[in-house]
């Protein structure tokens, strides 16, 4: 029973991270795309928003499909769907056809995000956070290994072909992954106990009776404020960077000398990964609203600080790397708070309802990218994200932490 868990826990990392390169390397193409056709860095970013929106708003009909279906099918379909994605881009002369791809890999990443989530969280009632955490691990660090060779493609031979070298592999492997993975048997998680640091219902409830309760909209609102920060951040690092004429400049580090933008993606993707497994495993003794509240906090005043020592390359590196590590964590703490609160039966479908949060967060990064272009600065957008970090700290510890206990006594009183 063990290794089998595990093993459906390995896979659903592999899938993840053969898809988060389109968002974590996004940032790679953003300029090479604006140099050739000149469309602007607003409109290319519409890109980016189109394919968060359809990787979160489609989930909930992506697991329904696999609670019904399951996984091995719908997983497979997003993998082609991955690959077909980036061949697109590769050859997308004009904006309609850039959409067109970033909606296809959003579709493709979805549903391998969500069956991996779902996944993790029915297998480990007892280990909820740490599962979790690994498998968005997978999605947030994934990424590292492939960005310093992603960049040198477009460097040598063009962002085309590093869309299509990088895609049909992304996709072969994810469709390879498919074939083994299952959902676990109702008598297979009866011999596994809850945690017992973490408080969790001993109902199922249904997306329905989910969504007609006030707890999950709390958690809706919390997770769209706490995304916008770190998406701002990944899609705009690289523009950032180069604003604060930081980017080029190498910096040598233990022999090996990249510039600044270069060292700061590795680093991001490294921290990011991190993060979801260390606050996730945090989570399952700390509690999760405690372990929302220090990370919340730790994010906003990273952010903070990047603002006033973005200028210098060393700074910059470390201060967004600091920022990745507090802002990760959500995509283990959000789900695991969801397995808790709503049960292990429809955990696939109730997360992917919370995941949304992500794209709703999303339509601000078009927005930041278009308030930098008017104003100027980056300060406004980034301070509407430090006020959101701060808020979603003091309603973890002061409103949801409540919440839950309000809400489990009176499960337990009425059993």
């Amino acid at each position: 029973m063990q290794n089998r868990r595990w093993f459906q826990l390995a896979l659903g990392v592999l899938g993840m991270v053969m898809v988060a390169n389109y968002q974590y390397g996004w940032t790679l193409f953003v300029n090479p795309i604006n140099e050739k056709y000149r469309w602007g860095q607003a409109a290319i970013q519409v890109t980016f928003s189109l394919f968060v929106l359809t990787e979160t708003w489609l989930v909930p009909f992506e697991a329904y499909l696999v609670d019904r279906f399951g996984p091995r099918l719908i997983v497979a379909a997003g993998g082609i769907l991955v690959g077909l994605a980036w061949v697109v881009n590769a050859f997308a002369q004009d904006l309609k056809l850039l959409y067109l791809g970033g909606i296809l890999s959003g579709i493709g990443a979805g549903i391998v995000y969500g069956t991996a989530m779902g996944t993790a969280l029915k297998w480990f009632p007892d280990r909820r956070g740490l599962a979790a955490g690994l498998t968005a691990a997978g999605f947030g660090a994934g990424s590292a290994l492939t960005v310093i060779p992603i960049s040198l493609v477009i460097e040598r031979y063009g962002y085309e072909a590093a869309f299509i070298y990088f895609g049909l592999f992304q996709g072969l492997i994810v469709v390879l992954t498919a074939l083994f993975l299952r959902s676990p048997r109702p008598e297979e998680l009866s011999t596994i106990p809850p945690s017992p640091q973490v408080w969790q219902t001993r109902r199922n409830y249904t997306p329905f009776e989910m969504l007609r309760t006030g707890r999950f909209w709390l958690l809706y609102g919390m997770m769209t404020m706490m995304a916008t920060g770190g998406l701002l951040a990944t899609a705009q690092i690289a523009p950032l960077a180069r604003d604060y004429r930081v980017a080029d400049i190498p910096l040598p580090v233990l022999g090996v000398t990249l510039t600044a933008l270069q060292w700061a993606l590795s680093l991001d993707r490294v921290m990011n990964g991190v993060t979801r497994v260390f606050f996730g495993w945090v989570s399952d003794h700390l509690g999760r609203e405690n372990t929302m509240f220090i990370a919340f906090t730790l994010e906003g005043i990273a952010i903070s600080l990047l603002l006033a020592f973005a200028h210098n390359p060393v700074l910059f590196v470390l201060l967004t790397g600091l920022t990745f590590f507090a802002w990760g964590e959500i995509y283990s703490l959000f789900p695991a708070t969801v397995g808790d609160l709503f049960g292990w039966k429809y955990a696939t479908t109730n997360y992917g309802l919370l995941y949304t949060a992500k794209g709703t967060a999303s339509l601000l990064v078009p927005i930041g990218s278009l308030v930098r272009e008017l104003t100027g600065s980056w300060e406004p957008i980034f301070m509407l994200a430090i006020i959101f970090d701060f808020t979603a700290a003091l309603l973890a510890m002061l409103v949801l932490k409540r919440v839950r206990r309000r809400v489990l006594k009176l499960e337990v009183a009425e059993a």
